[in-house]
Order: C-alpha cells, then sequence, then structure tokens
C-alpha cells in the first residue's frame, strides 16, 4: 500500500473521545429563526401555502433557474405526485444505485420501475443500456444525479425524445449542481429536490418539484392538497403534502446559509482528496470537469485487492476509532424483497459499486484536524488490518 510520508501507520491512531458522525445538519442563527416564528405566531398561519411558504417558492425558483418550482412536505412525496402529474402509469426505466424513496415513488404512483445499469464512472443510469431495456409499456426514464454527479443528461433526452417517453430526474444529491453552467433543474421534464435535514440545503424534511412547464403547476399544487380548488371543489383524488410555514421559514433562512456552508466545505473536500490519493486502493468520487459541486457527500470507493480490506471491514475498523462512515448507496434496490421480480443480472456494475462505496463523514463544522486522523486511521487499517 502506497502511503504518504505525512499520514503515520505505524501505531494505531488515537480514537475520537467523542463520536464523529457521518453529517451534522446546518442551522441557521437561532435569533433569525426566531423572527419568522413570531411573525407565524402573530398571523397564525402555519399551513396551506401561507407568506413563508410563497415567499420560499419564490426564492427557490431564482436560485434553482426555473420556472417553476412546488414545495412539498418531503421529497418522496414530491417525487410520487410528480410521477403523478405526468400521468405516468406504466413502466419506467431507472437506477437501481440510488436510496429507496426512487423505486418507492414510482410504484406509490402507480408506474412499474425497469432497473438499468449504471456508467462505471459517474455511477448514475449508462444511458448506453437505456435502449435494450425499452418496451411498449415503457413511458418515462427516472434518473439520480448520484453525489450530484449530473445523469448524462443529453444522452437521456436523445434517447427520450426518440421514443417518445418523460424524463424524471432526482437531484436529492444535486442542489445548485449545474452543467456547464446550465442549472440542473433545466433537464428533463421535472426534478425532484429533497430538502431533508441532513441535505446542504434543508426545511428540516420537505423537498420540492422543479419544472419549466407552466401547465404542471396547477395540477401539482392539486395533488399536494387533497385535489381540492377553492375550497370546496374536488377536481382530482389528492393527497395532503403540503409544506408548513415554520419548514419555510427555516428554508428561507437556509438558503443564505447553503453558500457559506458550501464555502466550509471546500478545503475540507481539498484536503480530503490531497491526502487520500496516497492510500492505495482508495479511490475518491470526483465530479467531471465543468460540473459545479454540491459538496453534498465525500464518497470513496474501496478496492480490496490493492487496500487490502474490504468496504465492509474498513467501515468497521473506523467505527472501533468512534468514526461513523455510511454505505450509501447499499444494499441495492434489486436486493429489496419487495423487487426480486424486477431483479435481472444485467447490473453488475450497479452491484460493484453498492459493495465498494463508502460515504466518510463530511459538514461545514467538522475539523481540519478531523480530517487528517480520519485518513490516517483509512492508512492504519489498509496496512495492518482491522483492530480488536
Amino acid at each position: 500500500m502506497k502511503t504518504s510520508l505525512s499520514i503515520k501507520t505505524n501505531m494505531a491512531p488515537v480514537p475520537f473521545a467523542s463520536p464523529i458522525l457521518i453529517t451534522r445538519p446546518t442551522l441557521p442563527p437561532i435569533e433569525l429563526f426566531e423572527a419568522h416564528l413570531k411573525e407565524i405566531w402573530s398571523s397564525r398561519v402555519l399551513t396551506n401555502q401561507g407568506p413563508k411558504h410563497m415567499q420560499l417558492e419564490k426564492n427557490l425558483t431564482t436560485m434553482l433557474g426555473t420556472r417553476n418550482v412546488r414545495l412539498f412536505s418531503n421529497g418522496t412525496l414530491a417525487l410520487i405526485l410528480g410521477v403523478k402529474a405526468l400521468g405516468i402509469r406504466g413502466e419506467v426505466i431507472t437506477t437501481p444505485f440510488t436510496f429507496p424513496a426512487t423505486p418507492h415513488s414510482l410504484v406509490w404512483a402507480g408506474a412499474t420501475p425497469v432497473f438499468c445499469d449504471i456508467d462505471p464512472v459517474s455511477l448514475c443510469i449508462d444511458p448506453n443500456r437505456i435502449e435494450a431495456l425499452i418496451t411498449p409499456r415503457t413511458e418515462a426514464i427516472l434518473g439520480v444525479h448520484v453525489y450530484g454527479i449530473p445523469c448524462d443528461a443529453d444522452a437521456i433526452q436523445a434517447i427520450a425524445s426518440k421514443h417518445g417517453l418523460k424524463v424524471i430526474y432526482d437531484a436529492a444529491h444535486a442542489f445548485l449542481t449545474e452543467v456547464r453552467g446550465i442549472p440542473i433543474a433545466s433537464f428533463g421534464d421535472m426534478t425532484m429536490f429533497s430538502f431533508h435535514a441532513t441535505k446542504l440545503f434543508h426545511t428540516i424534511e420537505g423537498g420540492c418539484l422543479a419544472f419549466n412547464n407552466s401547465e404542471l403547476g396547477e395540477v401539482t399544487n392539486l395533488l399536494k392538497n387533497f385535489g381540492i380548488k377553492d375550497g370546496e371543489a374536488v377536481l382530482i383524488p389528492g393527497m395532503n403534502a403540503k409544506m408548513s410555514e415554520i419548514q419555510c421559514a427555516m428554508g428561507i433562512e437556509m438558503l443564505k446559509e447553503t453558500e457559506v456552508e458550501r464555502e466550509r466545505r471546500k478545503p475540507l473536500r481539498r484536503k480530503y482528496l490531497e491526502l487520500l490519493s496516497e492510500i492505495e486502493g482508495i479511490d475518491c468520487v470526483v465530479l467531471p470537469d465543468g460540473i459545479s459541486d454540491s459538496l453534498q457527500y465525500m464518497a470513496l470507493r474501496v478496492d480490496e485487492e490493492r487496500f487490502g480490506l474490504s468496504r465492509d471491514q474498513l467501515q468497521r475498523g473506523l467505527t472501533t476509532f468512534n468514526v461513523f462512515s455510511r454505505k450509501y448507496f447499499f444494499p441495492l434496490c434489486t436486493d429489496y424483497e419487495c423487487y426480486k421480480e424486477a431483479v435481472n443480472d444485467g447490473t453488475p456494475i450497479a452491484r460493484r459499486a453498492a459493495d465498494q462505496l463508502l460515504c466518510l463523514p463530511f459538514y461545514g463544522d467538522l475539523e481540519m484536524e478531523a480530517i487528517e486522523r480520519i485518513v490516517e486511521m483509512i492508512a492504519y487499517l489498509g496496512k495492518n488490518g482491522t483492530i480488536s
């Protein structure tokens, strides 16, 4: 194993006194959030698209570079109702290398997920494998921008246009990602963003749909509010998926914090990349040229043959040092019992990725010294094996 002279591997590192967790939610100054709460208490408007809701939608429309944004109580409901709004009920080609909410949303919307293998570098759905899976029942392609790395949107759109398919993107990891200066929400028919507390930008819980076709605006509003229009008329079967005013208040302030948090993460990511590059068998996941980084995750791949330990052994070893990482994404969606019928042997690249990927602690408050110690622990484990 190749290591830098600056990385100690002879003596077992000292474990952290307190757990180093995979992430830590960013929060705005409490006094700024309290000011919103006082306004909410004064107005007694708590939900149903109040003034905070309208302000956050407007702010996000500008920030995401799209014509329309609709807020939801969480990203999963946003994706379910986005599929419903597009009228998709047949087969949807998607990736098994994603969080379970992606295929679950298709099932809840009445569609059928069909799993396609991923590109070995980007880890996103591989456009070269999509056409072979298209059948008369195929209605859409659902791509996931994994770790903020964009799908090959141009290739996917070409396939979709050729076959008359809709294109949806799960951008839970890709807030503020741009491709050649173009906002990620500009691609496809619709994009979902997750605003869960662990994300770079969050509303505690929440999510949104971004789309340029304004005709989808009314149907998405109906779908998230029981299908009710003008207080009495129920036009379609909807559900309750509205974002509360308190969530929106958090979002309004978090938009101010997001760029600050990104700037804090940039030198931390550089340090990780610099030090990890010295360890044989540890390959960091990096973005291609021309892509702005969402700085959501610090992901690496563990090559057991070159490193000396498997990904799972490395994770267990780090835990003994009080460092908590995440196998993300593991298991593959095709390993879930509920998708056994959808399993085929056509996803070996996704299988390998699911067995190798590990996300390390990464957030703006993480100290540079902690990163140096974490990398030393990885180097030590690779050279000496796991400790008892």
